[in-house]
Parts: C-alpha cells; structure tokens; sequence
C-alpha cells in the first residue's frame, strides 16, 4: 500500500468514485499527484455483473484514470453499518497511505449505502488521528489536511468546483469500463445505472461548467470552511 498520497477517495462499491470524481482524480494523476481508490465492499448485491466482473472493470477504469492502487475492504454490501471492526479497518487504509485530501461520498442520496459510507469514514477519518486509538495494523496516527465530500446521485449546490474539461472524456472512458452496470443487454435487470446514467453524469458535469464559466466542472463539498487567499483574484486551482 503506496504511503504520503495526495488523494485516498473512498466509495462504497466501485464506480461511485469515478461517478463522482473520476475527472478530478485524471486531472491530478496527469499533474503527477498520486491517487488511491477504497471500496469499502464488493458490490456483491448489485443487480448485474458479478463480483469478479466488477473487479476487473474496477482495475480498469483506476488504470484509465492514473491511480496508483484500488482497495476492496469486502465490508458486506448494504451492510455498512457503524461497527468498531469497519471503522478499525478503514483507519488502517487512512494511516497506511497517510493522505493530504480523504474524499468519501456526499451523505444526502437515494442509495442508502453511500451516506452509511460517508458516516463510516467519518468516524475513521477522526480515530486516524487519535494517537492512542489502535487499528488492526497498529499503525502511528495519522491527520488528513482536508476532508471532501463528491456527489454520486442527485443535483446539489457544491461549495466549490474543479474544473474538468480538460478530463471529462476520461472520466466518461473510465465509467465506460463499467459495461456490466451502465450498458443494457437482453440478459441485464433494468436499473436507473442502465438508462442513460453516463450521459446524466456528463449533463451534470456540464451544468456545473457552465455556471462556473469552464466547460465541465465536478462538485465537492468541503468539511473544513474553504480559504481563499491569492484566488480571490482570479488564480483558482
């Protein structure tokens, strides 16, 4: 497991990260930033595809996205309750990789799992940083600069945006990797992933672009109250 990242983004199953924030994570990696991908479980209730199958699209999409490793904790799938052993576990990642910037999914979503996941890296995000608090691994204790939350489902004003023009076509590459959850077949249960989800993403990314005066932008929300020193005039990130 890769120490001193840059971004450790945790999701419930794989695809939420590259749903919520595959073009930042691009636009990082491609800046020579390095990036860590955690899925808390295996995704095995999803409607179509297979455990298996979800892993190999899940190598896949990280590769076309530059990270560096992809994590599966195996926590059971909505299952992701508050318990000692999966917060324990999700404090080992954090202090493994040691990240300036956690990012977990936005609590307010129609799919219950992602709220429980944010509540569980919540807490492990605050235990990391506990010196005395002692994880699976017994690791040494370890502070994230910054927490940020990613939108998966759903329209919400973000407070910030990062501009991905630049990385919209691979974060659209990277959810294409995806074909057992977003491309329809005779065989495949019908599910909101399977109607025209990708295109929904990329209609939301570029209202975001657009309201910030860029072509695409992803939304974030930031625990922390955001500081704006050189950038309020102009310079941004």
């Amino acid at each position: 497991m890769p120490e001193h990242v840059d971004i450790l983004a945790f999701g419930a199953h794989s695809d939420d990260v590259e749903i919520g924030m595959g073009g930042t994570i691009a636009k990082f990696t491609a800046q020579g930033k390095t990036a860590v991908i955690c899925d808390l479980t295996e995704a095995e209730l999803s409607s179509n595809g297979t455990v298996s199958i979800r892993k190999e699209e899940a190598a896949e999409a990280a590769r076309i996205l530059g990270v560096k490793e992809r994590i599966q904790l195996t926590l059971p799938d909505r299952g992701l309750l508050k318990s000692e052993d999966a917060i324990c576990r999700i404090v080992s990642v954090i202090r493994a990789c040691r990240p300036k910037a956690v990012f977990m999914p936005y609590p307010k979503d129609r799919h219950p799992d992602h709220g429980n996941a944010a509540a569980l890296v919540e807490e492990a995000v605050f235990s990391a940083g506990i010196h005395k608090y002692k994880d699976h691994q017994q690791l040494p204790a370890h502070k994230a600069q910054k927490v940020y939350y990613y939108m998966i489902n759903g329209f919400h004003r973000p407070d910030f945006v990062i501009d991905i023009t630049e990385t919209i076509d691979l974060k659209k590459e990277s959810l294409n990797a995806y074909q057992s959850q977003f491309i329809s077949t005779a065989q495949s249960v019908n599910t909101p992933l399977t109607n025209g989800y990708i295109e929904m993403v990329e209609a939301r990314e570029r209202l975001y672009g657009k309201e910030a005066g860029t072509g695409y932008a992803e939304g974030f929300f930031s625990k922390q109250l955001p500081v704006l020193n050189d950038d309020v005039f102009g310079g941004g990130q």
